[in-house]
């Protein structure tokens, strides 16, 4: 319960949106003890040889941009590449591996040299499940990661065998590649993502992290049609990209988002990372419901200010209530 709407907003982020930081740091000490269990797969000449890097994480727990529940973890287990080399294709990439690379060539596509992404993720799968820890635990193999998932906590994990690329000339660029969903590799760089969000959080006064949780939120429980949770925040960090001139308050902030999402939820967004292309997975019907609601909500979301600039507080956060629904906090 709250008195103002500043306050109203503080508490829904607390207990609502944000993590509980006490199940964060569980998170991330079982998510160490995975990697360590990894590392620790038996020797026995048949597992991937790993990267000195080792890991790295991905997705939204990774940008810090996630919001409750904790229901999942993204985790990219290195390979260690043993001479292997890419071939880029318009759709997909293959890695071709040498007669040296044993281990690997006994996963790839039958009667050749080219690596099956699946195989290698089955590979994951089996391994894990002769770990005695996660003996009860439910591991499953989808086509792009393997999901790890433990019973004694809320969360799953997802996890990706990768590749990291040798440094270009002249650039030094390196990027990862990933299962693509078919047999083959793609193309992604996490740490890209990550910079960009930390660097655009900190041109701001205000929270540009928290600005994504409470869109993350709005979209997921309106009545609109599903939004992927990367190109959401693409939206939001585009918008703060190009502006200088964000307030220290949620409330002044989310009119401007709203209408940033009714003006440009239509279009292209191409993907920061220059690999993607459109990452605005979208049909024509949905974007114009979403770009509907945003009206909506935009319109109450000016009403809540004038209202709460009318000392009308509790009637302005009851106005924030239609919008955030139940979770958010009522007037005392």
């Amino acid at each position: 319960m709250a008195t103002t709407v500043n306050g109203a907003f503080v508490e829904f982020l607390r207990d609502s949106i944000r993590l509980d930081p006490i199940r964060t740091d569980i998170a991330k000490k079982s998510k160490t003890t995975l990697v360590n269990e990894i590392l620790n797969f038996p020797n026995d000449g048949q597992f991937l040889r790993i990267h000195p890097n080792r890991s790295i994480d991905y997705g939204s727990f990774s940008r810090k941009t996630k919001i409750r529940p904790l229901d999942d973890i993204d985790l990219m287990i290195i390979l260690h590449a043993e001479g292997n080399w890419r071939v880029v294709y318009s759709d997909h990439i293959q890695i071709h591996v040498p007669n040296t690379a044993d281990k690997q060539l006994r996963l790839c596509h039958d009667g050749t040299n080219i690596l099956n992404s699946i195989k290698v993720i089955n590979r994951f799968k089996e391994y894990l499940s002769k770990v005695s820890f996660y003996d009860k635990a439910e591991i499953k193999r989808n086509q792009e990661a393997v999901t790890l998932n433990l019973k004694s906590y809320e969360w799953v994990f997802d996890i990706v065998p990768c590749f990291i690329t040798v440094a270009e000339e002249g650039t030094g660029k390196t990027f990862y590649l990933i299962p693509d969903g078919k047999g083959h590799w793609k193309a992604t760089d996490p740490r890209i993502d990550k910079q960009r969000t930390i660097s655009i959080n900190a041109k701001h006064d205000i929270s540009v992290v928290d600005m994504i949780r409470l869109i993350k939120y709005w979209a997921s429980r309106r009545a609109i049609p599903n939004i992927k949770s990367y190109y959401l925040e693409n939206l939001i960090l585009n918008y703060y990209n190009s502006t200088f001139n964000s307030s220290n308050f949620v409330d002044i902030e989310l009119p401007k988002l709203f209408a940033h999402i009714y003006h440009n939820i239509q279009f292209a967004l191409n993907d920061p990372k220059g690999i993607q292309g459109d990452i605005n997975h979208l049909s024509h019907d949905d974007r114009y419901k979403i770009k509907m609601k945003a009206a909506e909500d935009h319109n109450k979301a000016n009403e809540a200010r004038q209202l709460e600039d009318q000392g009308k507080m509790k009637e302005s956060i009851q106005k924030w209530g239609e919008i955030f629904g139940h979770q958010f906090p009522s007037y005392f």
